[in-house]
């Protein structure tokens, strides 16, 4: 027989022989000791295959082997690992409870197999900070803020002065989709822009994806950032919160079943009003000002395959001027979710989401009064499954659809001295599917590859306009459409996904990521500051839906035992059919606000570095970034390419925490970046009589640079640690408080929030600018407790 016949058969035998062995699985949920939480992302390596899993957001992780005895450690970074010798020669559940580890010992515990991931795993372009991380930030007024933590790292540029308004990669703010406990939060911030929604009490992590989107998330261009809620101590009762400058937030947590079933109610309201009711003047006692969010959830562990968690969240703004003028908006979300355990290799997870933003404004006296409101509401059907099909490949697909009701505006004169006006309500359906899979390919290349598809469906009765764009000034209209009810306008796109890792060695790897994502809903806004007035309207016959292909690079390495990561990561985003506003545009209470767009194309590059230290009693990380984003749309700025407003050339965040000893702990902050793109009146000329200012070019001056030093100091009062274990065996009663007190803007820079032109007193003819800025220095406090 030829010698190549034999070679090739017994390859053959050889391949069925290791494919035809025995194999079994081991599955199981990992979860703090403690208090019972989830470990989202714990490790699970595998010594003779060198190689293993992560536990996905509900703690599950599945892994099969061929028969043998193997070597499992699992460990999570703050946590002691565990490391188990197993004979596996039948399926195995091995759940597992991590304690944290002391002070002395977490220098042990980061050496676990998993420290390497930045450099390990396929994503890339993607953040996950911890509450712990984002509480040692100094914060304004003192009040904890994940949305503007998340601007000090590379590529988010803020929306201003204080602000939680974040831009990712040259994308506006309506392109970052906000998901919390997977509901929609479309007005993420309080106080006009100034807090963010989200109480540090209540949130347990966040991901920030700025690239390499997974297939399972679409339907926005430029960042998907993903929060989770607590889901409440199973072990035993407990109460945090603390008391502030200019509010107080209270957190109950505990089993409804020991170890089976927990709730958690975090509840956080500002008091300025409180202190209105002192004054004598009934022009300001009868005043109303504050805002309140309110979280809540409950989980409850059937048996062991199944789970069932409902959550909800409801905050809102009241301004009340006396019994004359008042205005509120706010959120309302709930999610109800079913795990399933098909298989101990089928994990499925099924999923309703209600979410709701509105927004009420009005006059109650005179003969002027009138109300205002409008209102978006999705409802969110959804089914993902994960399938691990073997060490090597872990299989994710689903599928789902989102039903959007627009209520875009309607003012109504309670006293008839003004006409009703009335838009119409507009309905939509959002469809996707996917499916993906992250493949080990070799030892040194892994891939994350998928495929998205979405429809989009205008329902319901409508009515649309065809517009005469022969003047790009102003549109007219040519004609009006009526629909009567069922689909009237679709638009069907495919959205492919791939990362790509490369390990060089245990050390350093390179990544590239491509993907492109499409955007069927979009805000009228003319202003990156953060406005509760927004208006969401969906793609239309007239509007189509925004489309961006984005590529990125990246180079990522670890040093001196992983005590530093370092990463550079350059990226180059395309979009089309890109949305921007006419000059002197009307976005309020406009039926015909689609002929106030103007379309065209942008584009946006950059590089971002970022040298990042998490272990030893200093701690933080400093990120640079270089970009331009620019849009060139025909009827704009006569057709030529101009920046986007909220371009920012260079940003610079400089993030540090010192542990001076157990009682002290110092942070600092320091931020700056290009100012912001505007457009500003180069000369003036008199018409009949009236002063005609001329404008520049479309955003081509800057306002001046922004920068600013922030600084706190905790005073930890009382930790659990320290008092020894009772001799009698009882737990002691435990008790943890700590002092916070911060100072915003140490050197009291005056940074422009923005620029205004008037004539100047003394002589008319000339033209001045003035700055206008919120904050100089601010120094506050806080006390919080948790027991």
């Amino acid at each position: 027989m030829n010698k190549k016949i034999i070679l090739f058969l017994i390859y053959c035998l050889s391949f069925i022989s290791i494919y035809s062995q025995e194999k079994f699985t081991i599955s199981g949920n990992l979860k703090d000791k403690a208090d019972g939480e989830d470990l989202i992302g714990a490790a699970i390596y595998v010594t003779e295959i060198k190689g293993g899993t992560v536990a996905n957001v509900y703690g599950f992780y599945s892994i099969t082997l061929p028969k043998g005895t193997y070597t499992v450690t699992i460990s999570y970074v703050g946590y002691s690992p565990v490391t188990q010798r197993i004979n596996l020669n039948k399926d195995l559940k091995l759940n597992l409870e991590l304690e944290t580890t002391s002070q002395a010992l977490e220098e042990f515990s980061v050496t676990a197999k998993k420290e390497e991931k930045n450099v390990t795993e396929t994503s890339m372009s993607t953040n996950n900070l911890q509450m712990e991380t984002i509480k040692k930030i100094p914060a304004l007024f003192g009040e904890v803020d994940l949305l503007k933590t998340i601007q000090l790292l590379p590529g988010v540029q803020s929306g201003g002065e204080g602000t939680t308004g974040f831009f990712v990669r040259g994308g506006g703010s309506d392109q970052n989709l906000i998901l919390l406990d997977e509901a929609t939060v479309y007005s993420p911030s309080h106080l006009f822009g100034f807090f963010s929604v989200f109480n540090q009490d209540a949130i347990k992590d966040l991901d920030l994806y700025k690239g390499g989107i997974p297939a399972r998330y679409g339907g926005r261009l430029a960042s998907l950032l993903d929060i989770h809620m607590k889901e409440g101590n199973t072990k035993r009762f407990s109460t945090s919160g603390g008391i502030g400058l200019i509010s107080s937030r209270l957190t109950v947590e505990g089993p409804i079943k020991k170890d089976k079933s927990s709730f958690i109610v975090s509840a956080r309201r500002t008091y300025a009003d409180l202190f209105l009711k002192l004054s004598s003047d009934t022009n300001i006692n009868n005043n109303q000002l504050y805002f309140y969010d309110l979280n809540t959830k409950v989980n409850y562990q059937i048996n062991e395959n199944n789970r069932l968690f409902l959550s909800g969240y409801f905050g809102r703004d009241v301004f009340n001027f006396g019994s004359l003028f008042g205005m509120n908006w706010g959120n309302a979300t709930g999610t109800l979710r079913w795990n399933h355990l098909f298989t101990n290799k089928l994990f499925s997870n099924f999923t309703y989401v209600y979410s709701n933003f509105d927004y009420n404004l009005g006059m109650n006296e005179g003969v002027a009064a009138f109300d205002w409101n409008s209102k978006i509401v999705d409802q969110n059907l959804k089914a993902d499954f994960t399938y691990y099909l073997n060490p090597k490949n872990t299989v994710r697909f689903g599928l789902g659809t989102i039903y959007h009701t627009f209520k875009p505006g309607s003012f109504v004169s309670t006293n008839g001295i003004f006409n009703d006006f009335i838009l119409p309500n507009k309905y939509a359906y959002e469809h996707s599917a996917y499916l993906s899979n992250q493949q080990e390919l070799t030892s040194r290349i892994s891939v994350h590859y998928g495929l998205r598809a979405s429809l989009f469906q205008n329902v319901g009765t409508d009515t649309s306009y065809v517009f005469d764009t022969s003047n790009p000034e102003q549109y007219s209209v040519n004609d009006t459409i009526t629909q009567s009810g069922g689909i009237h306008n679709s638009y069907f796109n495919l959205e492919p996904r791939l990362n790509i890792r490369y390990l060089i060695n245990e050390h350093s790897s390179i990544k590239a990521t491509y993907n492109r994502m499409t955007q069927y809903l979009q805000k009228a806004d003319n202003t990156i500051a953060s406005s509760p007035l927004s208006i969401w309207f969906p793609s239309s016959a007239n509007v189509k839906p925004q489309l961006v292909d984005q590529v990125a690079l990246g180079y990522f390495r670890n040093l001196k035992n992983n005590t530093y990561e370092t990463s550079v990561e350059l990226y180059y985003k395309k979009m089309q059919n890109t949305i921007d506003f006419r000059d002197h545009a009307e976005l309020l209470l406009n039926r015909y606000l689609e002929g106030e767009l103007r379309t065209g194309s942008a584009y946006s590059y950059g590089a971002e570095f970022l040298l990042k230290k998490d272990k030893g009693k200093f701690t933080g990380w400093i990120g640079y970034t270089y970009s331009q984003t620019k849009r060139t749309i025909p009827e704009i700025n006569n057709g030529k390419s101009y920046f986007a407003p909220y371009d920012r050339t260079h940003d610079i965040s400089v993030v540090g925490s010192y542990d001076i000893s157990k009682k002290f702990n110092l942070s600092a902050n320091w931020v700056f970046n290009t100012g912001q793109a505007i457009t500003v009146p180069t000369g003036r000329y008199e018409y009949y009589g009236k002063i005609i200012p001329v404008y520049s070019d479309r955003n081509s001056e800057r306002m001046p640079a922004f920068h600013r030093f922030d600084l706190s100091l905790t005073l930890y009062t009382k930790k659990w640690n320290e008092k020894p274990p009772r001799t009698d065996g009882k737990e002691r009663n435990k008790f943890e408080s700590n002092w916070n007190f911060s100072i915003y803007n140490v050197y009291m820079r005056k940074n422009a929030s923005s620029i205004r032109f008037a004539a100047n007193e003394d002589d008319p003819t000339k033209t001045e600018a003035k700055m206008i800025y919120f904050f100089s220095i601010i120094p506050s406090f806080s006390y919080n407790f948790k027991f």
